[in-house]
């Protein structure tokens, strides 16, 4: 994907009704800290449209990036962030299950995980929720630069067993450091959008 042009176009809050913008949708779920502003940061060759935070949390929105007016990153909110009310991280729940029902436009749904470690209950719980609402996941291993290369394939295989993914899911490791995973992300937006494959940006 040649990125011509990328920007943050639409904010949704609590209280937003969740737009029909008629451009197909891919979103991005994960944790508060896995890295979810530094990946799409990275997928659309900016340093800091996606605003990234020491403080884990601070994503309280849906955020839709458009591309090239042809599609939609849509940066869901964080979750499993510990310093947030109960009562917040309902309100983001609700805020979220809205977007994954009501969208008409939402084509595919890409989940983080640390590929450092385990998944979490949290993970394993947003994992479920996805797929109970119609969405066949598509797991992003983030992180990846912090591991050894021999420590790779273990901790892709304790990913696939700590969501029990189901057969033929789709993981892709990625870093932000390397882009390692980029291009593979693009190409897998591309299909599944309709979107024609291009040379890289």
């Amino acid at each position: 994907m040649v990125i011509k042009s990328a920007v943050l176009d639409i904010v949704c809050g609590i209280t937003s009704k969740i737009p029909d913008t008629g451009l197909p949708e891919v979103a991005f779920a994960g944790k508060s800290n896995v890295g979810k502003s530094s990946l799409i940061n990275g997928l659309m060759n900016r340093k800091a449209l996606a605003r990234t935070s020491a403080q884990p949390g601070k994503t309280q929105t849906i955020n839709f990036y458009k591309i090239n007016d042809e599609l939609d990153l849509v940066d869901l909110p964080g979750y499993g962030y510990a310093r947030v009310t109960p009562a917040e991280k309902e309100k983001w729940g609700k805020m979220i299950e809205n977007y994954l029902h009501t969208s008409h436009n939402l084509k595919a749904v890409f989940l983080l995980i640390d590929i450092r470690h385990d998944p979490s209950a949290n993970d394993r719980q947003m994992y479920e929720w996805i797929l109970h609402n119609g969405y066949e996941p598509i797991i992003i291993a983030t992180k990846l630069d912090k591991l050894k290369r021999s420590q790779v394939q273990k901790n892709l295989k304790a990913i696939r067993e700590g969501l029990q993914l189901r057969k033929g899911t789709t993981v892709i490791p990625y870093s932000a450091e390397t882009k390692q995973g980029r291009d593979e992300i693009w190409e897998l937006i591309e299909s599944l959008t309709g979107g024609e494959p291009s040379e890289e940006a």
